[in-house]
């Protein structure tokens, strides 16, 4: 699958208030607007082998990030699957029509969800780790 814009996918007013009807989104929807942290961290879980790291992206100059994904020797992994991440970056930016500023991410999913203003596992409608164990499970990623 192509690298698609997690833009694409914005919650709506009902989306963004409500959990439960968050939760019933298709799992790309909820893992491009509103869980693509979660997704990230576990799937830099999910391949203790490999050296994944977390990066995020944002409006340039802006200090909020909007979309998280993991990353593994040039490849990100987020709602679209693996992908180049200048694929990524690219489908991000021509959504948005401004330039963005890629954010590497050290913190812990933790410290990064109280600095970003995301949502813990355990805020979610439902626990969506097992979600996106499985959302993980659909791709094969570029090393194999």
């Amino acid at each position: 699958m192509a690298a698609k814009a997690a833009g694409a996918f914005r919650r709506t007013a009902i989306e963004r208030s409500d959990q439960r009807v968050a939760w019933e989104r298709t799992d790309q929807a909820f893992f491009a607007a509103g869980a693509c942290h979660i997704l990230a961290w576990v799937c830099r879980e999910s391949y203790p082998d490999r050296s994944i790291e977390i990066a995020a992206v944002r409006l340039a100059g802006d200090g909020q990030v909007f979309h998280t994904y993991a990353i593994w020797d040039h490849w990100a992994f987020d709602h679209s699957g693996w992908n180049p991440e200048p694929q990524l970056l690219v489908a991000n930016e021509d959504f948005e029509g401004h330039p963005l500023e890629r954010v590497k991410i050290t913190a812990s999913l933790a410290e990064f969800c109280e600095t970003y203003h995301h949502r813990m596992p355990n805020q979610y409608w439902h626990d969506p780790l097992p979600r996106a164990r499985d959302y993980v499970g659909r791709y094969i990623p570029p090393w194999a």
